[in-house]
């Protein structure tokens, strides 16, 4: 009886190992991978949750570019997502729970652009909503890990006059979000932590990697992180959304991909760039411990 016991044991580990980590994104365009070659990549990979009929069912995004690396690290993520464009953490809790409400191991959360559309800047709606996914996600699987994805500075809203953060620093619009997402962190206990995606562009800026204005045309041997719009992001810039999200959540080093990455590949990108995509990830990953 305690050999059958023993392999009973035995079996049951070895099924536990095999079971693939659920992950859900929740988010908008800036999830979705809008307007760059990341919006329809991989998505045979992932799990849609909009209705079958509904104008994201060929979406991959930063979803499939995780997943993808997750792959190549020999990890193994069932990765669903469930997205629409321009919307919050408020819309999805309110129009979109019925699909979200499940046991996930492990969710990512990305609310609008500037916090709240109608009051830029100001954190006040990302903490209630931010709070109620807390609470009911915890319900579901007590040992769930939830971040919050604090998005990047856009350019259309500094640059250009009447804007919310004109006459700023490109950079402060990210640091201004990582702030309220903090701030959302803080007032849930149960969040994991804050993926600190505008600050990684910020980086990317300040090692002449990026050029930090795209209204004067992008200067020679950097990359535009902004899509044509300057308000999505381009591969580079959703590329590296995704390497910050995969560092914090697996806990892996984004260099350990290497420059052969095949994302990276498949998008054109340089061995140096992916190489170098990869330093900042690391290098703000290290920085916020």
């Amino acid at each position: 009886m305690k050999y059958l016991l023993g392999a009973i044991g035995l079996w049951a580990a070895l099924a536990g190992a095999a079971r693939a980590d659920t992950i859900l994104f929740v988010g908008n365009s800036f999830t979705f991978g809008e307007l760059a070659t990341a919006k329809h990549y991989h998505a045979r990979d992932v799990h849609d949750l909009n209705p079958p009929n509904g104008r994201n069912q060929t979406i991959g995004g930063v979803p499939a570019i995780f997943k993808e690396f997750t792959k190549e690290a020999n990890l193994s993520y069932d990765v669903s997502l469930e997205t629409e464009g321009g919307k919050g953490l408020d819309y999805h809790y309110t129009q979109k729970l019925p699909v979200l409400d499940k046991a996930w191991d492990v969710v990512v959360l990305q609310s609008y652009s500037t916090l709240d559309e109608n009051n830029p800047g100001d954190p006040t709606l990302l903490t209630e909503y931010t709070r109620k996914f807390d609470t009911t996600l915890h319900a579901r699987n007590p040992n769930v890990k939830i971040y919050l994805n604090a998005t990047w500075s856009r350019a259309d809203l500094t640059y250009p006059a009447d804007t919310p953060w004109n006459g700023k620093p490109i950079t402060q619009m990210a640091l201004d979000l990582a702030a309220g997402y903090e701030a959302a962190r803080k007032a849930s206990p149960g969040i994991t932590g804050v993926v600190p995606v505008g600050q990684a562009w910020n980086r990317a800026f300040a090692v002449g990697f990026a050029d930090p204005n795209p209204y004067d045309g992008i200067t020679a041997g950097q990359v535009n992180l902004w899509a044509d719009d300057n308000y999505h992001a381009s591969d580079f810039g959703y590329y590296l959304e995704a390497l910050m999200i995969f560092g914090k959540v697996t806990g892996l080093d984004p260099l350990s991909l290497g420059p052969g990455e095949r994302v990276a590949r498949d998008f054109g990108f340089l061995r140096a760039q992916t190489t170098t995509l990869q330093q900042i990830a690391h290098d703000e990953l290290a920085a916020q411990k």
